[in-house]
């Protein structure tokens, strides 16, 4: 487990595909749970571990996912994300050529909770919530093209669901179009950076997670350096 910061108050991980950041069905140990244990064990804490979650990353995305340790921190990060007030980057490895190479992406979306899955519909559509996102090329690849993603909104499945209507699915992610999967069953999207006010220090923090070691990431990595 690739600890990216820690005080008393947060601490944020790098989240490695299939980790859940929720329990689920499958009844796989939740990275919450696994986080709770290395605090205890580091700080031989006695008793239950408090550790709040404060957002989640899908199962086969990688990427900071940040943790509140204490209950005040966890009532502020709870604010600082239902007010959007925080900036999030993603890097997402699309297949094809990218165009254009800067866009505003603004949709509709609806959620199939039965198949676990979002679809762009209309602006009336029963359920239906505004998704919007802006994105930039960082590079093309052989077959991909990877780019910056910045979320305006944080919906189910969004950067995933309104890039594969636009013609571009993400790497590997085969419910959304991909033409086949990743073998570790990840998807070659990243959560890269997280910038927000510390809930009790009041400063900003700007907390990067490296992705994981592949020949695709490796070659994203030495663009960006």
């Amino acid at each position: 487990m690739e600890v990216l910061y820690e005080d008393n108050h947060i601490i944020a991980i790098n989240k490695k595909a299939g980790d859940l950041v929720q329990g689920d069905k499958t009844g796989d140990t939740p990275l919450p749970e696994r986080v709770k244990q290395y605090l205890k064990d580091k700080y031989n804490k006695p008793g239950e571990v408090f550790l709040g979650v404060t957002h989640r990353l899908d199962r086969p995305t990688t990427g900071v996912v940040l943790f509140a340790r204490t209950s005040k921190a966890l009532s502020r990060l709870n604010e600082m994300f239902k007010k959007h007030a925080y900036e999030k980057v993603y890097w997402a490895v699309v297949e094809g050529k990218l165009h254009p190479e800067e866009n505003k992406l603004q949709d509709y979306l609806v959620k199939d909770e039965k198949r676990n899955k979002s679809r762009v519909c209309a602006a009336g559509t029963k359920g239906a919530k505004e998704a919007k996102l802006s994105y930039k090329l960082i590079q093309h690849l052989d077959n991909y093209s990877c780019a910056e993603v910045l979320l305006e909104t944080g919906r189910h499945h969004q950067i995933r669901c309104q890039l594969s209507a636009k013609g571009f699915s993400i790497k590997g992610d085969v419910k959304y179009g991909a033409r086949r999967a990743n073998k570790d069953g990840s998807i070659h999207l990243h959560a890269r950076s997280i910038k927000f006010i510390h809930p009790v220090k009041k400063e900003e923090i700007t907390i990067i997670a490296p992705p994981p070691r592949d020949a695709i990431w490796d070659k994203v990595i030495q663009k960006t350096n």
